[in-house]
């Protein structure tokens, strides 16, 4: 069992049913099933999936969507002890990672993650304590 945090943008295909990135997210999500790993994934990622269904009005559909992710997933908050990992990240002046991304790397380390996916290719292979493994859905090791 492997605790697996996923970005914003792996809900995001999976709920709007992307052509190309959404069977991928599907298979992956049930391997997880299967293997009975546990996802997380951070209040933030609420916030940005909710975001377009709330611009266009569709007041069902954030009920929907938020409904599905608190079922599937562990919500991590953005607390003090990320709130420090996010500082050290920030700070870090080797890689230029944007603010919504290290809230996302802060929640997942400081929470301890085995994987944190993404296709956000900026990320990928960053070294960030913990969390082992930064990669995409395509290359995920399950």
């Amino acid at each position: 069992m492997s605790r697996v945090f996923w970005d914003t943008n792996l809900f995001i295909y999976l709920f709007e049913q992307h052509s190309l990135y959404s069977p991928g997210v599907k298979s992956l999500l049930a391997k997880m099933t299967v293997r009975g790993d546990q996802l997380f994934t951070s209040v933030l990622s609420v916030g940005e999936v909710l975001a377009k269904p709330y611009d266009l009005a569709d007041m069902d559909r954030c009920t929907q969507y938020e409904k599905a992710m608190r079922e599937a997933a562990v919500l991590l908050s953005f607390d003090l002890p990320a709130a420090r990992q996010f500082a050290k990240l920030r700070g870090q002046r080797i890689q230029r990672i944007r603010p919504p991304d290290a809230m996302q790397l802060a929640c997942a380390a400081t929470a301890g993650m085995d994987l944190f996916l993404t296709n956000d290719t900026r990320l990928h292979g960053i070294q960030v304590e913990g969390i082992q493994f930064i990669t995409s859905v395509e290359r995920a090791p399950l």
